[in-house]
C-alpha cells in the first residue's frame, strides 16, 4: 500500500490540512508568506487528488436533486425567512443596501463568490474531505461531524464570532446535503444561495464581504 493512502498519513495530512493551516492563518505573519502556506496546501490537494482519483469529471457537474429538493427549499426558507428578520430588526438601515448603493458591484460579488469561492470550499471540503477520510473513521456519522468541526475553521481568520457561527449553521447543512447526494455541485449551489443571500440582504459587512461606504 502507497504510504499517502496509509490511515496515520491521512490522519496526519487531514489534521495539517484542515486544523493547522486556518489556525495559521491567524497568526501575525506577512500575508505573502500566508498565501503561500494555502496555494501550498492547495497544490497538495490537488496532487493528491489526482494521484488517488478521487475525484472523477463527471462528479464536478453532476447534480443529483430529486429526492432531496423538499429539505433543501425547507432550509432554504428557514435562512431566508430568519436573516431578514435579524436585519429587518437590529439593522434596518442594511436592508439590501448593496443592491441600493452598488448594483453593479452587487453584481459582480455573487458571480465571483459562485465561482471563486463556493466551488472550491466545496471541492475541498466535501468532496475531497469525505473521499479522501471516510476510511479513518468507522460511522460515516464520525465522518460527518468531523467535517461539520472542521469547515468553521477555515474562517477563523475573519475573526468574527458571527462569521463562525453562519459557517457552523452552513457546514452542516452542506455536509448532509454531500452525505445524501454526492453532488459537489448541488452543495455549491445551495452554498452560493445562501451566500449570495446573506451579502444581498445586507449581512455583507458582518460576514467579511465587500460592502459600499
Amino acid at each position: 500500500m502507497l504510504l499517502t493512502n496509509q490511515k496515520p498519513y491521512k490522519a496526519i495530512e487531514l489534521l495539517l490540512l484542515f486544523v493547522a493551516l486556518p489556525i495559521s492563518l491567524i497568526l501575525p505573519f506577512l500575508p505573502v508568506f500566508k498565501l503561500i502556506t494555502v496555494l501550498i496546501g492547495v497544490g497538495y490537494c490537488i496532487w493528491i487528488a489526482r494521484k488517488h482519483q478521487l475525484i472523477t469529471k463527471k462528479s464536478l457537474y453532476q447534480i443529483k436533486i430529486r429526492d432531496y429538493w423538499k429539505t433543501i427549499l425547507i432550509s432554504l426558507i428557514l435562512v431566508f425567512v430568519s436573516s431578514f428578520i435579524f436585519i429587518y430588526l437590529l439593522h434596518p438601515e442594511d436592508l439590501f443596501i448593496v443592491v441600493k448603493k452598488k448594483p453593479l458591484m452587487w453584481i459582480m460579488v455573487l458571480f465571483f463568490y459562485a465561482i471563486f469561492s463556493v466551488y472550491p470550499q466545496e471541492l475541498m471540503y466535501r468532496s475531497f474531505f469525505f473521499k479522501r477520510y471516510e476510511g479513518l473513521f468507522k460511522n460515516t456519522n464520525y465522518l460527518l461531524i468531523a467535517n461539520i468541526i472542521v469547515f468553521p475553521l477555515a474562517h477563523l481568520m475573519f475573526k468574527n464570532w458571527l462569521v463562525l457561527l453562519v459557517t457552523l449553521i452552513g457546514g452542516i447543512l452542506f455536509a448532509f446535503t454531500y452525505k445524501k447526494s454526492k453532488s459537489v455541485m448541488l452543495t455549491s449551489i445551495e452554498h452560493a444561495i445562501y451566500g449570495n443571500w446573506l451579502f444581498t440582504i445586507g449581512m455583507g459587512e458582518m460576514l467579511a464581504f465587500p460592502m459600499p461606504n
